[in-house]
């Protein structure tokens, strides 16, 4: 199925916006984390979190106003959970402060007196999930460990089955999306959890095929395109897999969308990190890991020493037959 027929954008041109693009969104997300920070889920913050489901509508700040007189100098996280039909609030303690699992499970007890004490009415806790701190920070260092050990394979696969240049191209494009995708998920104040982790995976991993793609045609058309420019090359490579590219990311990012509006709030994170991670990956192959590799080799003419041209060589000139005496009459 061919939806462009004989594109020819020049992509590169915008390489330079591009870049400032994604520095501006990077730094913004670094600014929030600074100031905000960025919400960490159970699993790496640690401590208990309940899911109450009461028999009538309360509100959000009716629930913060019972527990901070028992966790009042803590960080807690009080929100709206699943169909607002049902009445369910969310309410979460990230640090417990304790390391045995009874100290810890007496958290959950503890939040449930507190709604007991505030007479908000008949409710029941409908799910607990209770992590270690310690616990959390494992987990929290074995991911740094994956990525980083992700990445440098990533970088070697490449520099081995392509060009050194193409292998900084991907590694930088895949860095571009972690840090966007996390510069988003602090924008809109999403709890990292091991589900938005998945997904972070994920998208890497979607992100750095579709850049292998571009690349494997960049090689092929270097071999026919002897007498272009680098920045030619690129630009008709990444017009080929135009039309596979949008085609691959549009279906991709339709069935993320799905499951951001119909997938409930569990898988609620899940998808919004699908979303933003589809649409910077796709960005980045054709922006960001091309670009790095103009930067790193230049956008000089690739053709290689052809040998002369022999057209307009002198032709070998027969030797002359000798003529016959004419025959005497």
């Amino acid at each position: 199925m061919h939806i462009f027929k004989n594109t020819n954008y020049d992509f590169l041109r915008w390489r330079w916006h591009a870049v400032i693009l994604s520095w501006v969104i990077i730094l913004a997300g670094a600014g929030i984390i600074l100031t905000k920070g960025l919400p960490r889920g159970i699993e790496f913050a640690g401590g208990t979190a309940v899911i109450t489901e009461f028999d009538h509508e309360v509100s959000v700040e009716q629930v913060r106003a019972a527990l901070e007189q028992t966790f009042g100098g803590q960080n807690v996280i009080i929100q709206s959970y699943g169909d607002p039909a049902r009445h369910q609030v969310y309410a979460r303690v990230p640090q417990s402060g304790a390391e045995s699992g009874d100290q810890i499970s007496a958290t959950k007890e503890a939040v449930a007196a507190a709604l007991r004490g505030a007479n908000l009415g008949t409710f029941t806790i409908v799910g607990t999930e209770i992590v270690s701190p310690t616990v959390g920070r494992e987990l929290t260092t074995k991911g740094i460990y994956a990525t980083v050990a992700s990445l440098g394979l990533l970088l070697l696969y490449i520099a081995w089955r392509y060009q050194f240049s193409f292998a900084v191209g991907a590694v930088v494009a895949t860095l571009h999306d972690l840090l966007v995708t996390i510069a988003f998920l602090a924008f809109f104040q999403y709890d990292l959890t091991l589900n938005v982790i998945a997904a972070i995976l994920t998208v890497t991993g979607y992100s750095t095929n579709d850049t292998i793609v571009i690349f494997d045609r960049v090689r092929e058309n270097l071999r026919s395109m002897r007498r272009d420019s680098l920045h030619q090359v690129i630009n008709t490579s990444i017009n080929q897999t135009l039309g596979r590219t949008v085609l691959t990311a549009g279906l991709t990012l339709t069935s993320a969308v799905a499951l951001f509006l119909f997938g409930g709030e569990v898988l609620r994170g899940f998808a919004f990190t699908m979303i933003v991670g589809i649409v910077t990956g796709t960005y980045s192959s054709v922006f960001v890991a091309a670009a790095t590799v103009t930067f790193w080799q230049g956008a000089e003419a690739t053709r290689a020493d052809v040998p002369a041209s022999t057209t307009g060589a002198a032709q070998p000139t027969r030797k002359a037959r000798p003529q016959r005496k004419a025959r005497a009459s």
